[in-house]
Order: structure tokens, then sequence, then C-alpha cells
């Protein structure tokens, strides 16, 4: 879909103001999303299953275009929108709840076609740190992020406002044995490259001309011993002496230009 051809139907008609309160918790299955960014692409999502938006008349004024006559929305004031998500997020005026994306495979990833480096999260657990990495995978044109479902956070506000939209973008597999998703991607050709400070290489002596599966461990403990095993290689990003790492969500978005720039 062109830019331009996106700027619809995301503003206009709305319900009643009743009240607006909230327990601060999203209904069952469901999961609740806010700031204007995080909002609009899901909004624009057909794969997302809306229930309620909830907004002030100025946040339903910012967004880009008009929502269908029959959208259910609430107008609320700010103080009680400030009831309906995580404490002192930053909502813009803007909250929706909505069904959480459908579960991907990584083979159905590898399957679609696509040139683009696929981001394997070891243990990053920080919603903040998994949204800024969403949101440079989007970027660079990543073709999804993978993480393992017991050490990764849920799909939440904070990751989609930290995303700033690209949550709805980037495809996220969530696997059981990242191990074993390392080695399908090894066998879809991508070589496996993992990022750690030790490293003797360079990222740029590292890299190879074709796909690449980065790997990334969590801050302070790094990659697990047997998940960096899976790795063709290890690389290190040439920082100076005086700082000892990065954030992790900084290091991938170097590592990503990195790749984009080869």
């Amino acid at each position: 879909m062109a830019k331009g051809d996106r700027k619809r139907a995301l503003r206009g008609r709305a319900g009643r103001m009743q009240g607006g309160r909230g327990s601060g918790r999203a209904s069952t299955g469901q999961v609740r999303l806010w700031g204007r960014h995080a909002v609009e692409a899901a909004l624009r999502n057909p794969a997302r299953s809306h229930r309620k938006l909830w907004a002030t008349r100025e946040g339903i004024e910012s967004l880009d275009g008009e929502l269908p006559p029959d959208f259910p929305v609430e107008y609320a004031d700010v103080q009680d929108l400030a009831r309906l998500v995580a404490r002192d997020a930053p909502h813009q005026g803007l909250v929706l709840e909505c069904a959480p994306l459908e579960d991907l495979l990584l083979d159905e990833v590898l399957a679609q076609d696509g040139a683009g480096p696929l981001v394997f999260l070891d243990q990053v657990t920080d919603p903040h740190n998994v949204g800024a990495i969403l949101r440079s995978a989007a970027a660079f044109d990543a073709r999804a992020i993978v993480t393992q479902d017991r050490h990764a956070p849920p799909e939440s506000g904070v990751i989609a406002k930290s995303a700033s939209g690209a949550l709805e973008i980037v495809p996220w597999v969530r696997v059981v044995n990242l191990a074993r998703a390392l080695e399908s991607a090894a066998e879809a050709g991508y070589w496996r490259i993992g990022l750690t400070g030790e490293a003797d290489a360079s990222l740029a002596e590292a890299l190879p001309a074709g796909p690449v599966a980065l790997l990334l461990g969590a801050e302070g403990e790094g990659m697990r011993p047997n998940i960096a095993a899976h790795c063709d290689a290890l690389a290190r990003l040439p920082i100076s002496q005086r700082m000892e790492s990065l954030n992790v969500s900084n290091a991938a978005a170097i590592a990503l230009y990195a790749l984009a720039s080869r």
C-alpha cells in the first residue's frame, strides 16, 4: 500500500462519553495499546481484531484519516485514560483494546520471498528493548524477530509504544527451542552471527555476502553458551574501550545498519 493510500479512515464518528473509567487491565485475551503511532498502526493492520478505542477528542483529531462509522469509540478525559494504561504511560489521548496478533511459525516466514536479516533475541526480556529492536528491524527491513517463548516479554502496550508502529509491521516469531530455530535458519541459507564483546572478529570482518541471522543476548549475561554454539561466527561492534558495552537495542540498530550498508 502506498504511503498516501494509508491516509484514510482513522478519524471521525465516535460513541458517547460513558465515563471512560477502567481497571488498568485489558479484557481477558485482549491487549491494550496506547500512543498515536502504535494505535494508528494497529488500526490500519487488517490482521488485528479491534474491541474498543478510548480517546480524548484531541486524540481522535490527531489520527491521520477517519474511523469507520460503526467503530466502537468511547470519549474519555486524560485522567480516565490514565487508569486504562500502565502507570505514567504516555497515551497521547488514545487507548486501543484489541486481540493479540496471531502466532507465526518460522517456517512460514522463511517460505516467503525476502532477503532481509533475521534477528534472534536470547533472553532479552525488557519490553522497552524489544520494542526498540522491532522499530530498528522495521527501519532496516528485517524479515522477522525470533524469541523464545519462556524468555521474552508478551505482546503489550509498552512494546507497541516503544516500537512506534513496528509491532504491526515486523513479524514476531515465538519458538519453544531457540537453538532449533537457529538450525532452521541455517538450513534456509542464513549465516548466523552472534554479537558479543568478547569476540576477536569485528562485525564487518564476519559479514558474509549472503543472508544473515543476527543473534543478540540479554544485557549483562549475554548469549547463553549453548545458543552461541549454534552460531557460525561470533563478532563484536568496534566501540571505544572507554565503554564496556552498548544497550542491546542500540547494538541491534548499529548491526542492522551495518548489514543494510554492505
